[in-house]
């Protein structure tokens, strides 16, 4: 098993991509610490990981609010000693659609929970790496940060945020022995699949976007979780400021 004797934390790992990471990293012999705004979310994943044979624990919390990750930080470190991975998978959109039509309110809230939760987590958890002796970083991006679909201008450009985040904070903190590397996923089959296509999700429609990726099907939790295994593994140890794109050929 890959992560036998680490922890990780997953953040917005009750559902969608986050649980796919966050049951991969149990399979693999993590302790997963499973995040999520949506606590019951976060329960019912702790409480399969733990019925599958792996150690889990549940923590709520708001990854936008500094105080959230410290509880979180907590936590861990109660439940598990220590921490080697975080992985800030948490994230929202607004709704594809005009430029001219987002509000205020969900260009706040998008860059809060893309952005400023990766912002929190360095705060909390960069102090702490150092002084372990090093630590992981895995931030879930997009395919948007890199091939922009029109109608998401400012989810885009949370994501592109993202990336050079990811890549800076790679060079900077390198030297600390902490590793900071990216996933791009292309759209996948979430809860959020509506919000990003702007339309009713329909065959049809679903048709449209499925035409921009050459492998020709939406991403799955499963394919983001094995990107973000290797990539928290000890196989990646000499990998920093990548951003792996799993995205069926959609950026080539």
């Amino acid at each position: 098993m890959r992560l036998t004797g680490k922890t990780a934390i997953v953040t917005g790992g009750g559902s969608g991509f986050g649980e796919g990471i966050a049951k991969t990293y149990a399979r693999e012999g993590a302790n997963v610490v499973v995040n999520d705004l949506n606590g019951p979310a976060a329960e019912r994943v702790a409480s399969e990981i733990a019925l599958a044979g792996g150690k889990a624990i549940a923590v709520a919390g708001n990854v936008a609010q500094r105080e959230d990750w410290q509880t979180l930080r907590e936590a861990a470190l109660e439940d598990f000693g220590s921490v080697q991975i975080v992985v800030n998978n948490a994230g929202t959109t607004h709704r594809n659609k005009p430029v001219m039509e987002v509000t205020e309110a969900e260009f706040d809230r998008v860059y809060a929970v893309n952005v400023k939760s990766i912002y929190w987590s360095v705060q909390e958890f960069v102090p702490y790496f150092r002084e372990q002796g090093g630590g992981c970083f895995i931030n879930i991006a997009s395919t948007a940060g890199v091939r922009p679909r029109p109608g998401l201008v400012w989810y885009n450009g949370s994501k592109g945020a993202v990336i050079i985040a990811s890549k800076s904070l790679a060079v900077e903190l390198g030297p600390d022995r902490i590793r900071v590397n990216c996933v791009n996923p292309v759209i996948g089959e979430t809860a959020l699949l509506s919000e990003f296509m702007g339309v009713e999700d329909t065959p049809e429609n679903r048709q449209r976007f499925l035409a921009g990726i050459p492998l020709g099907r939406f991403s799955t939790p499963q394919d983001i979780a094995n990107a973000a295994l290797y990539l928290a593994s000890d196989e990646a140890e000499f990998i920093t400021g990548v951003c792996l794109e799993v995205d069926g050929g959609r950026c080539v």
